[in-house]
Order: structure tokens, then C-alpha cells, then sequence
């Protein structure tokens, strides 16, 4: 019994949410890491996405934008994967002497706000989804009950998130097949291809397939960034392989698969919700699966949302209550957002997000490639620490204040419809722009008040 709970405080300590992983704690296997990170790719709410895009802008075109979103986030999310094993650090992090350490608090404020955005809507889900087979439990008990629920599957971290996955991953592959089977053999309400499937008056490409695109890049933000989190664990022998799974595996499930099963639950139903369609094709199963899934997919959500609040308030107040704590603030937080009806507000959120994360990630990809490698600009290496950073680094903040205020004026349609509809990713070109302007004219000043010398060589990136 003793044996069991020192364990459980190892585990607790193994979060590393205020510093680097150290080397000796870098000893998990890319399987492992690519399982953590399955288990958000596996969320209803892509299913949704699927579903909402195919009904309103056509298959065809929904079927393009995922094949656009494997290819950009699995990119990015692959980089950026490596960068963490690598250093053992994750974005917020990586993103200390990039932004300066008081900048870096602000993004992983944007962070947090976004994880926890997503709590609210994942959970949302499993209260409709609820609701519809007992319509007489109210829905505010439901969404405090959903909130609550996660808080204890998230106290231990990295080693609870893994068996998490790993023993309810059976469960969502059985409801899974047990949902597809009951489709084939349900008659379906669209006459001719799913695949075909097109609403009157919409065409393929043009605007309906770029409002698809802006719709993904809500999304793409999240998951290119969400690799940093689990990837800083990777073992040396398997940063190279473990990068490339955890950037592609997760995109090609949530976007690919996840995506084209919405599409095809969604046109076949002419129903756009998967908490309603689920519940009438497998009933009380339908419940089960939605909750299953919804609950792997939280866990990593309030895992990755703590991490950056307790960065955050480390950073600006120096505030250290541990991780568990901010874990059961954003239980909260997010229980508060639902009741709040978050939900209508999901276009706004979604928008704002692709904007500011993709910029986000396009400034530590141009900052390693270019800046540091390419250009050999400031320090071949991350620092993380607070005594050895400038409170600000314009590089960071320059490039993201522009790139977001910009970005956002284009994507409420103040510069014109083809802009609106690819904001976020002429946010992220553009902040790829200016981090290396920026990098150049201020010649890396900022990045490091002095180099200490104890960084390991095989953390250099340059």
C-alpha cells in the first residue's frame, strides 16, 4: 500500500509543469505518447465538424479541407513534436525567451483560455447526448455533473492520462463499429452518394470550400500545439519516429477519419449532431459512447489546460500551488462556461482561436528553422528560466500582437471575403514573416540576458 502511494507522488511530481522534463524522466515510448494523444484526436466533436461541414458546404469540400488540415497541422505538429523532445519542454515553455518570460505568460494564458473552451464544448456533448434519452434530468445538473467528473482522472498526470486511453480505447472501438454497423443497415435519409452529397446551390471549391478551410483552421492551432505537451516525455531513441506519429496520427484521426465518419453519420441522418444521431441509431449505447469518448478526450484537455494556467500565474505572480490545484480551476471554469452557454458563441471561438494559435506555432517554427539554425540568430538552445530571460522579447510579441490584430480584422471581413475566409492562415504566413524580420533587426538581443553554459549540447536546436 505504501508502495502505491509513493508511486502516486511520483507521479504527481513527473508533471514538469513549471520546468524542462529532465533527461532521466524522458523514458516514455512513442507508442505510449501517440496513445495520449490519440485519445483527443477521437473526440465526438470532430464527428460534429464532419457532419456540420458536409450538410452545409457539400462532402466534396468537406472531404478537401481534411485532407488540407492532415497535411498543414501534421507538419507543423510533427516540428514542433520534436522540438519538445528535444528539449523536454512544451510550447509555453519553448515560447520563454521567443517572447520574454512575462510574453510567454500571456500566450499560455491564450492557451489555457482555449483548453478550457474546449472542456466546455466537449462536455456540452456528453449532456445533450444524455438529455436526449433522459430529457428529464435537467441539463445544468448534467453539465455540472460532466465537469466535475474529470477533475479525479486528471490528478495523477502523464502516467493516468496513458491508462486512461489504453482501457477505454476497447470501449470506443466496440461502440464504434457497433454505430457503423447499425448505420449500413438503417435506410438512409439522402438519396444517391454520401460522398456526393451536395446542398442546393452550393458548388464545389470556392466559398464553400474555403468557409470548410476556415472552419478547420479553428482547429488546426490546437492540435499542431497539443504534440508539445505529451512529446517532451519521448525517450532519445525515439524523437525522431515519436515526432512524426504524434504530429500525423492524431491529425489523420481527428481530420481523416473522425472527419469523413461525420460525414457519413451526418448526410446518411441529415442530422448534424452527433449526440442526437448516436443516441437514435445505438440508443442507451449511444449515451455510453458519447460519454466514453468525450471523457478521453477532457482528460487531455484539463491536462493541458492546467499546465498553462500554472505557468501562467508562475510567471506573473509567482504563484506555485501545483498542478492539481489549476486542475480543479478549470474544472470549474469550464463547468461555468457551459452554464453560461458557451456553445452559441462557437463560430466567434473557433475563429479567434485559429487565428492566435496558428500564429503561434508559425512563430516557434520560424524562431527554430530559420532564426536559429538557418540564420544562426541567438542562442543555439531553449532557455526557460526566468533569471536568465528579459521580461519581453519583441520577436515574439511583435510577430503575434501584428499578426492576431491583423488576422482578426481580416477574418470579421473587414479586408474582403477571400481573406475573412483564410484569416488564420494569413495570420500564420505572416507571422512567419515577421519573426524573422524581427529576429534580424533586433539581431537576437533579446532572447538571453547570458548564457549560463549548463544547457546539454543535445539540447541545441542550431
Amino acid at each position: 500500500m505504501e508502495t502505491d502511494k509513493q508511486e502516486l507522488r511520483e507521479e504527481m511530481k513527473d508533471d514538469h509543469s513549471l520546468e524542462k522534463v529532465p533527461i532521466a524522466k524522458r523514458n516514455m515510448g512513442w507508442l505510449s505518447i501517440t496513445n495520449i494523444a490519440f485519445g483527443i484526436a477521437t473526440a465526438i466533436f470532430y464527428f460534429q465538424m464532419g457532419s456540420v461541414m458536409a450538410l452545409q458546404f457539400g462532402a466534396i469540400n468537406a472531404l478537401i479541407s481534411a485532407v488540407y488540415a492532415v497535411v498543414v497541422a501534421g507538419i507543423m505538429a510533427s516540428v514542433i513534436a520534436y522540438l519538445s523532445a528535444k528539449t523536454g519542454m512544451n510550447v509555453n515553455l519553448l515560447s520563454r525567451s521567443g517572447f520574454g518570460f512575462i510574453g510567454a505568460s500571456l500566450t499560455s494564458l491564450i492557451y489555457a483560455s482555449n483548453w478550457i473552451m474546449y472542456c466546455a464544448f466537449e462536455g456540452i456533448i456528453m449532456v445533450y447526448a444524455v438529455n436526449a434519452f433522459f430529457p428529464s434530468i435537467p441539463k445544468w445538473t448534467l453539465m455540472i455533473f460532466f465537469g466535475l467528473v474529470v477533475i479525479p482522472l486528471n490528478w495523477f498526470g502523464i502516467k493516468q492520462l496513458d491508462k486512461i486511453q489504453k482501457w477505454s480505447l476497447p470501449i470506443f472501438g466496440i461502440f464504434l463499429a457497433a454505430a457503423l454497423v447499425v448505420s449500413f443497415n438503417t435506410p438512409s435519409l439522402h438519396e444517391g452518394s454520401v460522398w456526393t452529397y451536395m446542398p442546393e446551390g452550393v458548388q464545389v471549391g470556392g466559398t464553400a470550400l474555403l468557409l470548410c478551410i476556415g472552419m478547420q483552421n479553428g482547429i488546426l492551432g490546437l492540435m499542431t500545439m497539443l504534440a508539445s505537451d505529451y512529446a517532451r516525455f519521448l525517450k532519445k531513441e525515439d524523437r525522431k519516429v515519436g515526432s512524426i506519429a504524434i504530429g500525423f496520427v492524431p491529425q489523420i484521426v481527428c481530420f481523416g477519419i473522425m472527419g469523413l465518419l461525420g460525414i457519413w453519420f451526418g448526410v446518411r441522418m441529415l442530422e448534424p449532431n452527433p449526440g442526437v444521431y448516436l443516441v437514435h441509431l445505438i440508443a442507451f449505447g449511444g449515451v455510453i459512447f458519447t460519454i466514453v469518448t468525450q471523457i478521453r478526450i477532457n482528460v487531455t484537455n484539463l491536462y493541458s489546460g492546467s499546465l498553462s494556467l500554472a505557468n501562467f500565474f508562475e510567471n506573473i505572480f509567482n504563484f506555485k500551488p501545483g498542478r492539481p490545484f489549476w486542475v480543479v480551476v478549470t474544472g470549474f471554469i469550464s463547468i461555468g462556461l457551459m452554464l453560461g452557454g458557451i456553445l452559441d458563441h462557437l463560430t466567434a471561438a473557433l475563429t479567434f482561436q485559429g487565428v492566435v494559435l496558428l500564429s503561434w506555432a508559425a512563430i516557434l517554427i520560424a524562431d527554430a528553422l530559420v532564426v536559429k539554425k538557418l540564420l544562426k540568430i541567438g542562442p543555439k538552445f531553449y532557455e526557460h528560466r526566468q533569471k536568465n530571460l528579459y521580461r519581453w522579447n519583441p520577436v515574439g510579441v511583435v510577430s503575434l500582437s501584428i499578426s492576431t490584430i491583423l488576422g482578426t480584422i481580416a477574418a470579421f471581413g473587414y479586408v474582403g471575403e477571400f481573406l475573412q475566409n483564410t484569416a488564420a492562415f494569413f495570420a500564420m504566413i505572416l507571422a512567419f514573416v515577421l519573426t524573422v524580420i524581427v529576429a534580424s533587426v533586433t539581431k537576437g538581443k533579446y532572447y538571453i540576458k547570458e548564457e549560463t553554459g549548463d544547457i546539454p549540447a543535445e539540447e541545441y536546436i542550431a
